[in-house]
Order: structure tokens, then sequence, then C-alpha cells
């Protein structure tokens, strides 16, 4: 219902607080809307979930199709209005940049947090107290998911790459999961570091370079960088072994002066000179490079022709243009300083790497670093058959990065399979009898949402879910009970550890703060007031209507 809050009556003359079109909705109604919204944002991503979950095609206004059953790429591509649903993808957002995966489960889960807030709040049960009960249930999920969570290493590459293929699992490229997998933890270890005794991983150390053609299972590791360029002159040499490696960040061009000016010439010799001072400050700029040991330059800015003419004489590899994110992964990969002044550019300064090489990739030309010493930034080159398949191979590949990156960071991980929410509903249970009064129903009302993630599951898997829910509750109530989970193949109950289905403690216990944050919130609002549209938008839609 919409309620107008034109006008408030004071001894019969009218008082106007908002504008006359201002939409109003108060109490249960606001609710009830933003619940609503919240949950078909939760319904629209709950098919993908899981390694038997749908795909999405989704169309823009301009034609382009996506097709994916990432969570983050499917909210970031639908074009949501209302303020709830926004909140939700904001939830896909966060989970997506501080964990890289889980989003499906971080919006599923607070669409049914939603769900069953909404029954109580029927109840009249006041929203605050589910709010807060809310919170105490959060808290302890996390708590329970540290108590049984596990330990691995940077150099167990079995778990790791169990890791990796349980994020990878349901996204098309799952069939070559395990060479997928394999390059995604070689690159996260290169890009190691130690820093106070913890281990840090920067996935953005990791280019991820897509071109079509080929199969997935074409794509590889290079360790080193790809720069999606070609040299400069074809009188360059195509294939450099043991380059060195110039980076600079200034232009190989005769500067023009930064005010107007004319340069007034009246005779053919000052034409001549003019031309050669400028033919000699490019030669000086190449002598500067060559001086410095170089014979492969990558810059940031253009390249005069006439300076090609001289690279390509001096037999030095040359890339221009080169974006600024490509030129700081190569000073990492191959320990080169990058140069704002070329008169500054010294011998210290130069990278090394085995091999500097263009080679055709797709019909487009791209250069290859390769061969680097202790790269702290690699890259991998994604292959696939048509664009789409392209797109979502680098997804899965950015999730498994991501996971493998969480994992080594923190070295803890979980069961999958739905295992750690049967577990965390279970202790959930028994929490909220200790805490009792009205808060007892909200922790008992977030275990139960907890459930979902194995209910949607077993749903996208063609199982009965209440058959599925009930087997998994009597295989958690036994001695080690606590790791069973559910075998989405063949319907039955099995030990995720054995079947080698892990996901990074991170993922979990990330989902349920963004989760239960975000249904608190949504909660806590009692009063939606909409300011009405721009007198411009509404002409033209009383325009677009009087068409029809």
């Amino acid at each position: 219902m919409a309620a107008q809050m034109g006008a408030a009556q004071m001894g019969g003359t009218p008082i106007l607080v908002l504008p006359a079109k201002t939409q109003r909705y108060v109490g249960r109604d606001a609710q009830r809307t933003n619940i609503l919204a919240a949950r078909i944002i939760s319904e629209a991503v709950r098919t993908t979930l899981g390694p038997r979950g749908m795909d999405k095609m989704l169309v823009d206004n301009l034609g382009d199709v996506v097709i994916t059953n990432d969570g983050a790429t499917i909210l970031d591509e639908m074009d949501v209005e209302h303020p709830a649903a926004k909140m939700m993808v904001e939830i896909a957002k966060t989970q997506e940049d501080e964990v890289g995966d889980g989003t499906t489960t971080a919006v599923v889960l607070s669409g049914e947090l939603l769900k069953r807030a909404e029954e109580l709040i029927d109840q009249d049960i006041h929203p605050t107290v589910i709010a807060r009960g809310y919170k105490r249930a959060a808290r302890k999920a996390q708590e329970i998911l540290e108590k049984i969570a596990l330990k691995v290493t940077k150099d167990d590459t079995r778990l790791l790459t169990q890791i990796v293929e349980t994020s990878m699992s349901g996204k098309g490229p799952e069939a070559h999961g395990p060479e997928l997998s394999k390059i995604c933890i070689q690159a996260v270890k290169k890009i190691l570091e130690e820093e106070d005794g913890k281990l840090i991983a920067d996935v953005d150390n990791v280019k991820v370079e897509k071109k079509e053609g080929g199969s997935s299972t074409d794509s590889q590791l290079i360790e080193g960088i790809v720069i999606d360029k070609e040299r400069v002159h074809p009188g360059m040499p195509r294939r450099v072994e043991n380059a060195k490696i110039a980076l600079v960040n200034a232009a190989l061009e005769v500067k023009e002066t930064e005010t107007d000016a004319e340069i007034r010439i009246t005779d053919p010799q000052q034409l001549k000179a003019f031309l050669s001072e400028e033919e000699r400050m490019l030669k000086e700029m190449v002598d500067t490079i060559k001086n410095a040991g170089a014979n492969v330059l990558f810059c940031q800015k253009g390249i005069d022709d006439l300076a090609q003419h001289f690279l390509a004489k001096e037999g030095i590899f040359a890339v221009r243009r080169v974006k600024e994110s490509d030129m700081e992964k190569l000073s990492r990969a191959t320990g080169a300083n990058i140069v704002t002044n070329l008169k500054d550019l010294s011998p210290k300064d130069i990278g090394r790497a085995g091999l500097v090489e263009e080679r055709k990739i797709a019909g487009d030309e791209m250069v290859f670093v390769e061969k680097c010493k202790d790269p702290k930034a690699v890259s991998i080159l994604v292959r696939g058959g048509t664009e789409h398949v392209v797109d979502e191979v680098e997804r899965a590949v950015q999730d498994g990065l991501s996971v493998a990156a969480a994992a080594i960071e923190d070295g803890k991980f979980v069961p999958g399979a739905g295992a750690p929410e049967m577990e965390v509903a279970k202790h959930l249970r028994n929490f909220a009898v200790k805490v009792g009064g009205r808060e007892q129903l909200a922790i008992e009302a977030f275990a139960d949402a907890m459930e979902i993630i194995p209910r949607t599951l077993a749903e996208n898997a063609g199982l009965d879910p209440i058959d599925v829910i009930v087997k998994l509750r009597e295989a958690h109530d036994k001695k080690d009970g606590w790791k069973m989970g559910l075998n989405v193949f063949t319907g039955k109950v099995m030990d995720p550890l054995k079947e080698g289905v892990l996901e990074p403690l991170r993922v979990k216990i990330q989902a349920i703060k963004s989760a239960s944050e975000v249904a608190e919130m949504i909660l806590r609002i009692d009063d939606v007031i909409s300011a009405a549209k721009l007198e411009k938008e509404e002409g033209k839609e009383e325009g677009e209507e009087s068409e029809f």
C-alpha cells in the first residue's frame, strides 16, 4: 500500500510536509516490500548453486549476451531498481571483493534469513529482537566454523587442488578442472610473499589474459607477463633471448611546447637544421636505451616513427602504449624499474627475462615475456572455443585463484557439500535453548535458514530436499558426523574430506557475515520514502503513455 504523507490536519489547516507525489511505505508494508524485493533477487540466483546448478543468459539493452552461473556476474549484469534489491547486489560485490567466491551462497542465505524473519514478524516478534538474535547467531556460527576448520599448508598441493576444483565445479570448464586447478595453484605460489611471518597472496599480481580459440585445456601459465600488443616496427627482431628489459613511462617523441608557439623558417637550410636537430634528439633517446644495455623496450607512451626506425636498426624489440597495470606487473616479473625520465635510465634499472617473443595467437599478435627468474607477477593465458566459453573459463580461473589465495593465506578449510551449514544449524539449535526468550526463536530461525544451502544443492540436483535434510540431520547427530555432506550425483550422504569437496574457511565466514548484516539492516527499515521523479522524466513518461 502506498500511503501519501501529503498533509497533516492542524486546527483545520492542512500542513504540507512532503510533496504530493511522494510515495511512502510504513511499518509492515515497508518490511514486506523490502523482504519481497530481496527474496526475488535471492531466488533469481538460487538455481545456479552447486555443481548441478543451471546457467543464466543475460542480455543487455545493446543485445550483448553473457552466459554464466557466477552469482556476482549475474547480479552485476542485472539492472536492479528496488533499493532493498540493490543491497543484495552489494552483498555479492562485497563477497567477491573479500574472498572472490561464495557470492551465490551469501545471497541465497540472506534471502532465506529474511524469509524466516518475516514468519517471526507475523507472530508479532519485533524486528529489533530478530535482528539482535541474528547478530548473536552469526557470531556463534563463525565460532562453530572455526572449531571444525582443518589446516592446510602451501605445500599441500593435493588439498589445494581439491579446494580449487570445488570452487570451479558447476562452472563450464569443470571437465578440465584438474589442469586449470594446477595452473591456479602454481600461479598463486609464484606470487606468494611473506610479511611479518604471514603469507600474502595478492591475486592482482596474476594477469589473466583471454583469447578465443583452442579449448580450455590449452590454457597455460606463463612465468612472466603476456601483453596483448605487437612490436612497433617489422624490422625489429621477433624473438629476443636473454632479454634485458627497459620500462619507460615517457614518450620517445620530440616534445611540443606547452604554450602555442610558431616557428618561422625562411630558408631551406633552416628547415634542414630543424629536421636534423629533431632527428638528433630522437637518436640520442635511442642511444640512451642502448647504452643502458637494454635490448627490449616497453614504453607506456608513444614512440615516434623515426625513433622506431632507430630502435629497429639497433635490434631493440619495442612495444608502445603499454597499460600502467601491465608496466607494474612487468616490473614485478622482471625486476626492472619503471623510469619516468629517459635521461635517468641506467643499467641498474634494467630487468631480465629468458625470452621475449611476439607470437600469433588466434590471429592476433601478442608479446610473451617468459622465463623470468623468480617472477613476483605471472600470467595465465585462458583459451576456449567461443567468446562465451572463454569468458566463463576466465571467471572460473578468477574464482580458483581467489580460493587458492584464501586457503594459503589463512591455512584453513572446511568440508563442503553442505556439511558446515548442517553442523552450524545443529549447534545453533542447542545454543538457542540456552539463550531462551524471544531471541531463541530468532536463533532457531537462523539455524533453519542455514539449511537452505544443502536444501538448494539437493533441489538443483533434482533430489527430494526433505529426504536429504532428514538424512543429513541424522548423519550429523552421530559421532564424527560433523563432516558429512551431500553427494549431489548419487543423492546419498558422503564424507566430503574423502571425496575431495573442500572450501576455504574464509568463504563460509564471509558469506555468513555478509548475509546476516544485510538481513539485519533490511529488517530495521520500517519506513520507505521515495521522492517524486524529476519533472522532466515524468513529462517524458506521460508523453510515452500518450503515444499508445
